[in-house]
């Protein structure tokens, strides 16, 4: 079974691929969506300003506001990946104190 991705996860994704000067198809396969999950989130990142649709050359591209979500995007997620860390640590040392004491601990 797949992972599941967040939200944010797919949107930076998305913002990725844009900052290339992406057509869909590119971005529908190099963010690796689906066509209807590309649609969703499509319409959401261009009504949020994140990209833009530049007509003449049929293609989508990275904004100022698109920019300025990744780098703030980057930052989150390397503070979520340490965090997430720390806390499979802090269960493993749980995990390991309950198996010294079985029973007394849930």
């Amino acid at each position: 079974m797949g992972t599941y991705r967040r939200r944010l996860d797919i949107v930076a994704g998305i913002l990725n691929v844009a900052s290339k000067d992406s057509k869909k198809t590119q971005i529908m396969y190099q963010a690796n969506l689906s066509y209807k999950v590309l649609q969703k989130y499509l319409t959401e990142v261009v009504d949020s300003s994140l990209i833009s649709f530049e007509g003449a050359r049929h293609c989508y591209q990275l904004t100022d506001k698109g920019k300025r979500f990744l780098e703030a995007y980057q930052e989150y997620s390397r503070s979520y990946k340490h965090i997430e860390k720390r806390l499979n640590d802090v269960k493993m040392r749980k995990k390991n104190l309950q198996e010294l004491c079985p029973g007394s601990m849930s």
